[in-house]
């Protein structure tokens, strides 16, 4: 059962850190085209 719990707990961050990534990428994505088209971001 402990095992399981541990597992269960480690699991999060790498979860968060790949949604992080995917927004990370896509507003990287994001600014590379404004810059490309010569408008603001915001």
């Amino acid at each position: 059962m402990t095992a399981l719990l541990t597992a269960y707990i480690l699991v999060w961050p790498v979860l968060v850190l790949g949604v992080l990534i995917v927004i990370v990428r896509g507003f990287a994505g994001e600014v590379k085209e404004a810059r490309k088209e010569g408008r603001p971001i915001i």
